[in-house]
């Protein structure tokens, strides 16, 4: 009876979810080009999003409670980035149907700011699902991701006097380091050793998604220095955009589905 219940809600809530954003979906200002590549790469990201958004909420239902919360982090991932993505793709047909496409910078930071952090304290409730975790952790790992970001968009967006672009593109690297640094020699690192194997497995993955994944992100950046780098900076950082959230929310389907087949065999 509790699994009807639970899957009746989670198709309520898909449901709710398509309704309340049918207008801004339709993006019907926006015509599609068929060459350009760039407006190519944010329909894909935007259909991804929503896919991977929709999938988490359903799979919610087949994990043991202790992994819901993480589920509904991962499906808020990337329900948000979706959500912004429809925005953001309108921007770029819009202007590049004017004669020129424009990144939109803003709202990439404004998505990043709110989901990046999110994707960052996944790590913590792994942990936390497994009973080893500790508010320190989620504090420094959350206060470096806030870093990386705010730097990130001094840098890029040129509110800062230009000399200071790559003193905050450095910081902003430094901080993802410490990040990198915290989830695989930290504490972070220690602690899931005492986890499942399964657990353990996607707590890697993770790891190697926000080490080589988000090296997309400074690649991005480094190459969009200059004139004619628009393209080639959005193309990345949309590919980067759909790796990271959609692959690092599969990882955490993952990690929930195997703890949850490895305690219900353990009580069989």
């Amino acid at each position: 009876m509790k699994s009807v219940i639970s899957k009746q809600r989670s198709l309520l809530m898909t449901g709710l979810l398509f309704l309340i954003t049918l207008g801004t979906v339709s993006a019907e200002s926006a015509a599609l080009d068929t060459t350009d590549m760039v407006g190519v790469s944010f329909w894909l990201a935007t259909a991804m999003m929503l896919a991977s958004t929709v999938f988490f909420i359903l799979e919610r239902q087949n994990v043991a409670a202790k992994w819901k919360t993480s589920m509904t982090v991962a499906a808020l991932v990337t329900g948000v980035a979706w959500y912004h993505y429809t925005y953001m793709r309108e921007h770029w047909a819009t202007t590049y149907a004017a004669g020129a496409g424009e990144s939109p910078l803003v709202l990439r930071y404004i998505d990043w700011l709110i989901t990046v952090p999110l994707q960052v304290s996944e790590f913590y409730l792994i942990l936390a699902a497994v009973g080893v975790a500790t508010a320190a952790l989620f504090w420094r790992l959350f206060g470096a991701s806030i870093i990386m970001l705010v730097t990130g968009f001094l840098a890029e967006s040129g509110q800062m006097a230009e000399g200071m672009t790559w003193p905050l593109f450095i910081a902003g690297c430094l901080a993802w380091i410490y990040i990198i640094y915290e989830i695989w020699f930290g504490e972070a690192k220690e602690k899931v050793g005492s986890a499942s194997e399964g657990t353990q497995f996607a707590f890697k993955a993770m790891a190697f998604i926000l080490t080589i994944g988000w090296a997309i992100y400074p690649i991005g950046f480094v190459l969009g220095q200059g004139d004619g780098g628009t393209d080639g900076l959005n193309i990345l950082y949309n590919i980067a955009d759909v790796v990271n959230k959609t692959a690092f929310g599969m990882m955490v389907w993952y990690a929930a589905t195997m703890d949850t087949k490895a305690a219900a065999a353990s009580e069989e």
